[in-house]
């Protein structure tokens, strides 16, 4: 018995998103491929706990990969985006950043500190700075390593000449 991941109208919307080679996948199976790959990241299982229904785990993976490298979920998200525009059903509050590239304010998180607390931090992150380009200026000029780096024998980290051997 094949377990049902989306319905009839889902279905008639994605399924033009996908491509179907020369050499497979049969358009009968497509749909049931398809709705193993949902099955794999709605439940979080593994592949090798797709039940047979949705045809051999390692067809459907191999079917997800080819699909991620041809960009078909991009397609498709755009497609769903599009369409929702269409029936003016955007919610841009859905929209989100990726937090590894978002810096907030300490505030935003609820700390708040004294103003000479926050002059203090201030000024030795500037000093750290200068420091650090002045290291870094240091290293320039000479064409190797600065005095505080320790140096190392043909670039090998383990001081071990690299052309003995």
């Amino acid at each position: 018995m094949t377990q049902v991941q989306l319905t009839d109208s889902e279905w008639e919307f994605i399924e033009p998103y996908l491509p179907i080679g020369r050499f497979g996948p049969y358009p009968e199976r497509l749909r049931q491929q398809f709705e193993g790959v949902v099955w794999r990241f709605k439940t979080g299982g593994q592949w090798r706990e797709m039940s047979a229904d949705f045809g051999a785990w390692t067809t459907v993976h191999n079917r997800f990969r080819q699909w991620r490298d041809a960009g078909v979920f991009e397609a498709l998200l755009e497609g769903l985006i599009a369409e929702a525009a269409k029936r003016g059903e955007v919610d841009l509050s859905l929209v989100s950043v990726d937090s590894t590239t978002a810096r907030a304010h300490h505030d935003a998180a609820g700390m708040h500190l004294d103003e000479d607390i926050m002059t203090a931090l201030e000024e030795a992150a500037a000093e750290e700075h200068k420091a650090r380009e002045k290291g870094a200026v240091r290293r320039n000029k000479t064409g190797g390593p600065s005095k505080t780096t320790p140096s190392r024998r043909n670039g090998d980290a383990s001081g071990i000449d690299a052309g003995s051997g």
